[in-house]
């Protein structure tokens, strides 16, 4: 399962991790998705959003 916000479409974003000794690795930093029941057209559906779109009020909870 992708590790994106259902609403805006936000996913993780990558760079690198360095060491004291200055070794460089891949990592990510995921999204803070959170499973959310929201309405959507008058239906009720369950959606993965991340924190962002909950803290602006982008999402009406059902």
């Amino acid at each position: 399962m992708a590790r994106v916000c259902e609403l805006c479409g936000k996913g993780p974003q990558f760079g690198n991790r360095i060491s004291h000794a200055h070794n460089i690795t891949k990592r990510r930093w995921n999204v803070n998705l959170q499973p959310v029941r929201m309405r959507v057209g008058g239906s009720t559906r369950r959606m993965r959003v991340c924190a962002q779109c909950l803290k602006s009020g982008q999402v009406v909870k059902a």
